[in-house]
């Protein structure tokens, strides 16, 4: 196989919103560098990208897919992620082994939030990017409309390179700015392509753009800009480098245009990744904990396992990214993140599920991994004795919850080791017992997301589970003072049990918790039982009193009482201080409380509507609204127990085109009629406990 070095790499990442055409992108990009010998499609379910079981069937990337082929002596490896926004983890883990973003946006649909989703995260990253105007075979799509709508939403960096002849079925051209030719394409498919001369009529149009680009490139660089001022234009030389370090520095973002499907736009599209965008050399070195990497063959080794696979006959694939230094099969490498060593054995270059077996990856590169033991997705492997720990990844956090039950009993402890397992290999999966509800919680990015999980867990590990929805974490307090007397007196014959307090209560601001204060004089209750009395009420407060939810703000002062110099213990004055604070509670006007959360809503201007009337009936207060650009912001405050299933309905909602996010806000009182319904089904479950 051959080995290429590090500046004969693009790490191209492919992001976009979900139906952009991303995959049908990879899939011709495949075909024309010879990878395949047909261009499939997601609807035929045939694609190398999209080859697992779920995506066929769904139609949908669900996983990143790591993908390679050869265009001019390059190595060209493609990320290939997901749109779907229940897999947004999937972007974030690809974009950390990608050197730069290739962000495709349908030419039919224009700017969608999942565009907005990842020019954001490109911009977190510091990567450079460029835009693929694509679809432009379709009926009435118009290349200029959809370049000024990502100018107006992205700024003035944004400068055409290439550029369809016309738009709509008889699309066959693609004019090249900087190198001033028209590419035709052979209409069958086939991406066969002539060299031609510009047209006479698009001439003006093409110096006026190129001017353009010429401008914005001098200004990316003040060497440049004083060349361009004193002579009047830049050299062919001084714009193709200026162009390029413009590009690598986020300066200029270009935009060039294809019909994935067509085949048209494609080969013109893989030159100008080629010729202009980033190899891995030209990124900036790593710096982390005082420590830096440059991507270089010279350095010490580190990489990145950015994804976590698991395929059957073969185990567990580890994706990884060479920052620098040389992998090689069969070397001992460390991972800080578990301080253990690591055997490397086989080494893939991927194609989706088609593997190729290679004995080294040079920095900058991109493979696959085999049977490592201790590392999981975002650990680092490094030299031993020149440890480096690369950037965690910074993992979105979840977005719904589930409790789960296994289907079958004794399945318990399969089930929480099969999750445990899915969780180290997709961290946006979480799963943890909950105490306090009593309940095993799973959360990820959305239904679509937990689906899949549960998916794998049945087929992987052979146990299967229900999903319900989960306890609220409900609070109980008060809204004012009340005083109460509590006294325990048992006489059995022998040593009796005597206990006597009396307590004062009120409320505390929200989020100040338990307070307690010892206000007893005179020795009424003697200073050793004081412990006790006031673990009687902390007790009391874990196990609640309405409704049996922990008790929260209130200040707890025992301030009178009595004892038995012989009957008298701490377990009589626990005792007696229950039951001092359970009949003060119910007279101070005790209400419960429910967590509120922030929610914000991103959806475009026409199912603003729809959005906010749905956040209206689930008791929501809506607190503002953004414009931005075609899309709206909504943000709103929402108790936790309305928001189940929520990804569901705004998907149903938006077709898809909405996103949100929620975040814990704080705890708030529970309309009467509400929290009187919960009182009653609370008490009901005691019951049949």
């Amino acid at each position: 196989m051959k080995v290429f070095n590090s500046e004969q790499i693009r790490n191209i990442g492919v992001g976009g919103h979900s139906g952009s055409g991303k995959t049908s992108l990879v899939e011709t990009m495949l075909f024309a560098m010879g990878e395949t010998t047909r261009i499939g499609a997601t609807e035929q379910g045939n694609t190398i990208s999209d080859y697992n079981e779920d995506e066929i069937e769904r139609q949908v990337s669900i996983n990143t897919s790591i993908l390679h082929g050869e265009w001019k002596q390059t190595k060209l490896n493609m990320i290939d992620t997901p749109g779907f926004s229940d897999f947004y983890g999937d972007v974030v883990s690809g974009m950390r082994a990608a050197d730069f973003m290739m962000i495709v946006v349908s030419a039919a649909d224009g700017v969608q939030v999942g565009t907005e989703r990842v020019r954001q995260m490109a911009d977190r990253y510091h990567l450079p990017r460029f835009y693929v105007i694509n679809k432009l075979d379709r009926e009435n799509v118009d290349f200029d409309s959809v370049y000024k709508e990502l100018r107006d939403r992205f700024g003035k960096k944004l400068a055409i390179a290439q550029f369809p002849a016309e738009s709509g079925p008889n699309f066959t051209t693609v004019i090249d700015v900087i190198k001033q030719k028209a590419y035709k394409y052979a209409h069958d498919k086939s991406g066969k392509v002539t060299e031609e001369a510009v047209p006479g009529n698009l001439q003006a149009q093409v110096d006026k753009i190129r001017n353009e680009l010429i401008e914005t490139v001098a200004e990316s660089d003040d060497a440049l800009l004083e060349t361009y001022f004193e002579a009047g234009e830049l050299t062919e030389a001084q714009l193709l480098e200026g162009f390029k370090n413009a590009i690598n520095r986020q300066m200029i973002v270009p935009v060039v245009g294809t019909s994935a499907t067509a085949n048209v736009g494609v080969h013109s599209l893989m030159d100008f990744v080629v010729d202009y965008m980033p190899d891995p050399t030209r990124r900036p070195a790593i710096e982390h904990d005082g420590a830096t990497r440059a991507p270089s063959d010279s350095e010490p080794l580190s990489a990145l396992v950015f994804k976590t696979v698991s395929e059957a006959h073969v185990g567990e694939l580890s994706l990884v990214k060479v920052f620098s230094g040389i992998l090689k099969s069969g070397d001992e490498v460390y991972n800080p993140d578990s301080s253990k060593s690591e055997r490397i054995g086989q080494i893939f270059l991927l194609n989706g599920k088609n593997k190729k077996n290679i004995d080294q990856l040079h920095a900058g590169d991109i493979g696959a991994l085999v049977k490592l033991k201790s590392t999981h997705t975002g650990n680092t492997l490094c030299q031993k004795g020149k440890e480096f720990e690369l950037p965690a990844i910074e993992f979105p956090e979840p977005l719904i919850s589930v409790a789960v039950v296994a289907k079958a009993k004794g399945d318990e402890d399969k089930i929480g080791s099969g999750l445990h397992t899915l969780h180290e290999e997709d961290p946006t999966f979480l799963v943890r017992y909950d105490g306090e509800l009593k309940q095993t919680i799973a959360s990820g990015q959305g239904e679509l997301h937990l689906d899949i999980i549960f998916k794998r867990l049945k087929q992987r590990f052979h146990v299967e589970v229900d999903t319900e929805k989960p306890n609220i974490p409900f609070r109980e307090t008060i809204r004012k003072k009340a005083e109460a007397q509590g006294k325990f007196k048992k006489q059995t014959g022998g040593r009796g049990q005597y206990g006597d307090a009396h307590l004062r209560i009120e409320p505390l601001p929200r989020g100040e918790g338990f307070e307690f204060s010892d206000e007893i004089t005179g020795g009424v209750i003697p200073g050793k039982f004081i412990p006790a009395v006031e673990k009687g009420a902390i007790e009391t407060c874990e196990k609640g009193v309405l409704a049996g939810f922990p008790v929260v703000d209130i200040k707890v002062a025992v301030f009178y009482g009595s004892y038995h110099n012989v009957d008298s213990s701490e377990m009589a004055f626990k005792v007696a201080s229950s039951m001092a604070l359970k009949k003060a509670f119910m007279d101070a006007s005790p209400i419960l409380l429910e967590p509120i959360y922030t929610l914000q809503v991103k959806v475009p201007e026409d199912y603003m509507g729809d959005v906010m009337g749905d956040i209206s009936s689930r008791r929501g207060k809506i607190s503002g609204m953004d414009a931005d650009g075609r899309f709206q912001v909504i943000n709103a405050k929402v108790p936790l127990a309305e928001l189940y299933k929520y990804s569901n309905t705004l998907r149903s909602m938006t077709q898809g085109q909405g996103i949100f996010h929620i975040e814990f806000s704080h705890y708030e009182e529970v309309p009467g009629d509400v929290a009187q319904k919960i009182i009653e089904e609370a008490k009901k479950a005691k019951e049949e406990e």
